[in-house]
């Protein structure tokens, strides 16, 4: 489980925090109590970060993961304990127009949080967050396991393959004696707060928002759908084991959904129109840059060696992520209104662990 006790008064540096995901991981841990340093770009003017107020609860740093010295300063200044690297541009299809802007951060900027971590007295733990898409992906009906081999068509998911081989050979090289390292990838992550352009959810939301039917590029794509604390919660526990110095736990990881939550694009617009109030969505053939048709995550391992499971299936995401959507427009409270629904994950997760569900 997630161990509040565990995190009261940790030192955490969290790349990436002025993102969608870190947003989220920088609210959970500083409500545990965590001290956290964040290290990333100016958040976007419409963010979960700017909409919580995620910066007066953490130490903010603004750099660039490609700037190596930039990393290693912020990093000797927070002496963390426990690190996440979340920070990466995260975007297929942006990849296709910045493929080199995209190695670089995701690549080279892996390289860098990871060598800056090499010089870190004290330092027990690194998370470093990647994608399911790391995997060569051959278009089978196969769920992929950590130990199949890593690849990627375009770029982004070349970037997310070549990380992984990246802190594998840090991982071997440099922490074999510690601080314990992983990495960790998951499926399509989902939740409230996500403003980001060309993913499914955001483009649904913003649609339904001005009352306009929602766009839907590939609607028969299947994606591992995954509410974004799932995801969270994993790394959480993780990032326990490695502190613990459990060597067992320095790999690769997946955390995905229930098999049956994987899902075709189309499943999701349809439950995200009606839960708003029926709104109809379209869509229109046109040429497309190519992306994964389908992808499913085996996550057996986790399961069974970790003790993880997820605690939401996915008409239940699509419900919380509704919920916020509509109370933030409505003109609630989004700091509130996320810690609400990070507390109710958190009751959700700790019964469905316990095997109390």
């Amino acid at each position: 489980m997630v161990n509040e006790d565990f995190w009261r008064g940790r030192r955490v540096f969290l790349t990436g925090h002025t993102g969608f995901k870190g947003s989220w991981l920088a609210l959970w841990l500083t409500r545990m109590g965590a001290e956290v340093t964040g290290f990333s770009l100016p958040a976007e003017p419409v963010s979960l970060f700017r909409q919580a107020g995620i910066a007066d609860m953490v130490t903010h740093v603004e750099g660039d993961i490609r700037d190596m010295a930039a990393v290693e300063a912020a990093m000797a200044a927070a002496q963390p304990e426990v690190v996440f690297h979340l920070a990466a541009q995260p975007l297929v299809r942006l990849s296709y127009e910045t493929p080199v802007e995209t190695f670089a951060t995701n690549v080279q900027g892996t390289a860098h949080v990871l060598d800056a971590c090499r010089r870190v007295d004290g330092l027990q733990a690194i998370v470093c967050v990647t994608s399911d898409k790391c995997y060569e992906n051959r278009e089978w009906v196969w769920p992929y396991r950590e130990s199949d081999p890593m690849g990627g068509y375009d770029p982004y998911s070349a970037s997310k393959g070549a990380a992984e081989l990246i802190i594998a050979a840090y991982r071997r090289s440099f922490f074999a004696n510690g601080p314990q390292l992983a990495s960790v990838r998951a499926g399509n992550v989902i939740g409230g707060g996500d403003w980001a352009a060309d993913r499914l959810i955001p483009d649904i939301i913003r649609a339904l928002i001005a009352g306009e039917a929602p766009f839907i590029r590939s609607p028969g794509s299947i994606r591992p759908w995954q509410h974004v604390l799932e995801a969270l919660g994993g790394y959480l526990m993780i990032a326990q084991h490695l502190a613990a110095g459990e060597a067992w736990a320095a790999t690769g990881w997946n955390f995905g959904p229930a098999d049956d939550d994987t899902q075709p694009v189309r499943w999701i617009a349809d439950r995200m129109c009606a839960a708003w109030g029926g709104a109809s969505w379209r869509t229109e053939e046109q040429a497309q840059l190519h992306e994964a048709k389908i992808l499913k995550l085996d996550c057996s391992k986790a399961r069974t060696e970790l003790g993880w499971r997820p605690a939401l299936r996915l008409e239940e995401a699509l419900r919380y992520i509704v919920d916020w959507h509509r109370a933030v427009a409505d003109g609630g409270n989004a700091f509130e209104t996320s810690s609400a629904q990070l507390d109710a994950y958190r009751q959700q997760l700790d019964r469905v662990l316990a095997g109390r569900k």
